[in-house]
């Protein structure tokens, strides 16, 4: 399920999706780039019983090589100050933390 500016991609096992990456092309400002557009990683999830196996690393490379084909130059992703599940994952695949942030929202 891909279009121009987005891409989904899964992992079967056992007869089932096990895993999915879901990617865009972001053309606004991304947190410590410089290009844009710039490949985005919205999220990955992998059934808690296929983790640790290179699973959601091999989505987000095809997430990666997707953006290249799309001419992106930059890669990007986030996540949540207190996921460190999250954070350690995204270094361990290559990423580098550019900033931390904290949103605020009111309600008018």
């Amino acid at each position: 399920m891909n279009s121009d500016s987005s891409a989904v991609f899964s992992e079967s096992a056992d007869g089932q999706i096990v895993g999915a990456a879901l990617c865009c092309l972001r053309h606004d400002y991304v947190e410590g780039c410089e290009t844009s557009p710039v490949g985005y990683l919205e999220g990955v999830s992998i059934n808690e019983e296929y983790r640790h196996r290179g699973i959601a690393k091999k989505l987000v490379s095809e997430c990666e090589q997707w953006a290249m084909e799309k001419g992106c130059t930059e890669f990007a992703s986030d996540c949540e100050l207190t996921n460190t599940a999250s954070l350690n994952f995204h270094l361990g695949i290559g990423f580098q933390e550019e900033n931390r942030i904290i949103c605020f929202k009111k309600m008018l």
